[in-house]
């Protein structure tokens, strides 16, 4: 079931509508069963998988917690324990997303040797939210460990923590210290609250937008360029590259905002996943702005956990090129992912080496850095560093993106420019004003939102009732007029689904 279907926008409201009709005893059971539901319709035999999850790491931290941290023999226990436990919950991951890639690699190694591959034949599904909530898990486990969180008694209030509809597919990645605690904290009394219910629907409808009118719409540029790359030369390449970046921020930030708006409605706070990242002045500002629940996890559970920067310089780099890769790693089991993390991690490494080089030549030029121009500047310079990063991310092999790099690069066909061959590259003209005019409006208010320091809803909340109602009939029109949806309805997965 997804965000952009008919059957959610037949299940959201009837949740929703349950939800405050039903006593508030029954409310967590009810959402539970909702949750298990929208994930099992769309395989029944995944919600094993799930459930075998939600019990191995529920059992795992009442063990833990059990234990007494403050003698050695058993604190040598609780660490074998955590280690055997998280053994397991990547042993499922990586049984079902890795077990190809790593025969795949074997062959290819075998081959060069001219010794026969191992003949075995893995089509087994990637079971759809698999990395999101085995992280979700995993997470609260260590916090258990860590005596960051309590390990929680009741199982069904764990599970629903586990399987929060709104975001077991796609993220954010809940912690125990913000979902798990919402959901315990029994004195609030969540009944239908008029702003807060506004707000969620806000947001969501925003999210709808980024994806109905913008990013499907961008994506068959996206798709024409990367499935044809011989056919153009620079300019059409570089565009492509752009519209790609444009394409799964709007997406993967639309999903976040459905999630997010979702469960506002519902009484609960989710993690922000996105703070308009493509204003960051740094790529590592980037990452504190983009896809920020998974980044958080991999800074907290990866990065500090091999020494962070309580260590050396080089092994301080080590630990941000490791940390990186397994960003890759966890996106996709592809050559191509594991290269776009390592990208990031070489980026940050050289802004940090750079820095003291950059902060001399700015004094010796009297740079004036607050200014607009300068600001602007190293945002354009992260944007297209990051830009060039997702050629990796979206190419199908190593092989087609170096020769997607290789022709935009060596390929100069500045005529594309005025012969109007840009303009007709999957979209017709009428399709290109559509997606200009979306784009304004994205601009517009991701500007507000960096400028303010606000979301969209506290934005229009906060706005003359008229200007607010007319904005949010001309999202909801444009939606359902402009609303591009491919071959179907439900033709539009979101990028993400597929990690």
């Amino acid at each position: 079931m997804l965000f952009n279907s008919i059957d959610f926008l037949i299940f959201f409201p009837a949740v929703l509508l349950v939800y405050f009709i039903v006593p508030h005893r029954i409310r967590p059971t009810w959402l539970l069963l909702s949750s298990y539901y929208f994930y099992m319709s769309w395989n029944p035999v995944h919600g094993i998988l799930l459930l075998a999850v939600t019990a191995v790491t529920y059992l795992g931290a009442r063990l833990l917690q059990r234990m007494d941290c403050e003698q050695g023999k058993k604190k040598r226990n609780k660490k074998i324990i955590l280690v055997a436990e998280v053994i397991a919950v990547i042993g499922m991951l990586g049984y079902f997303k890795y077990t190809g890639f790593f025969l795949d690699s074997i062959n290819v190694v075998l081959a060069k040797f001219r010794i026969a591959p191992v003949e075995i034949e893995w089509n087994i599904a990637l079971p759809i939210g698999i990395s999101f909530y085995t992280l979700t898990a995993l997470g609260y486990l260590i916090d258990v460990y860590r005596g960051k969180s309590e390990a929680e008694h009741n199982f069904l209030r764990y599970a629903l923590f586990v399987s929060f509809f709104p975001q077991i597919l796609s993220g954010p990645i809940e912690r125990s210290t913000n979902l798990l605690r919402q959901l315990r904290d029994s004195s609030i009394k969540r009944n239908w609250n008029t702003e807060r219910i506004a707000s969620g629907f806000i947001t969501m409808l925003w999210g709808f937008f980024l994806k109905l009118v913008i990013a499907d719409r961008i994506a068959v540029i996206a798709d024409t360029t990367f499935g044809r790359p011989e056919c153009y030369g620079t300019f059409g390449l570089m565009l492509g590259a752009v519209s790609y970046g444009i394409q799964i921020y709007c997406d993967f930030s639309s999903y976040s905002l459905i999630a997010l708006g979702a469960a506002k409605t519902l009484g609960f706070d989710l993690i922000n996943n996105f703070e308009t990242p493509y204003f960051a002045q740094s790529v590592t500002e980037f990452w504190h702005r983009w896809h920020i629940s998974l980044s958080t996890w991999l800074r907290d559970y990866v990065y500090i956990s091999m020494g962070g920067n309580r260590c050396s310089k080089w092994h301080q780099y080590w630990n941000i090129l490791v940390t990186f890769m397994v960003s890759g790693l966890w996106h996709g089991a592809n050559w191509t992912f594991l290269i776009w993390g390592a990208l990031h991690g070489v980026y940050q490494i050289l802004e940090k080496e750079l820095r003291p080089v950059v902060r001399k030549i700015n004094g010796y030029c009297h740079t004036k850095t607050a200014s607009f121009g300068y600001r602007f500047a190293k945002a354009a310079a992260t944007f297209a560093l990051v830009d060039f990063a997702w050629i990796f991310f979206r190419a199908d092999s190593v092989k087609q993106a170096l020769y997607y790099v290789k022709r935009m690069i060596s390929f100069c066909d500045m005529w594309s420019l005025f012969d109007g061959s840009l303009y007709t590259m999957g979209l017709d003209v009428q399709e290109i004003h559509i997606l200009m005019i979306g784009l304004t409006g994205l601009i517009v208010v991701d500007c507000l939102q960096y400028l303010k320091q606000k979301k969209i809803a506290e934005l229009l909340l906060g706005q003359w009732c008229v200007f607010r109602w007319a904005i949010l009939i001309c999202l909801i029109v444009s939606c359902i007029v402009f609303g591009y949806y491919g071959q179907g309805f439900e033709s539009a997965n979101f990028i993400y689904l597929q990690f």
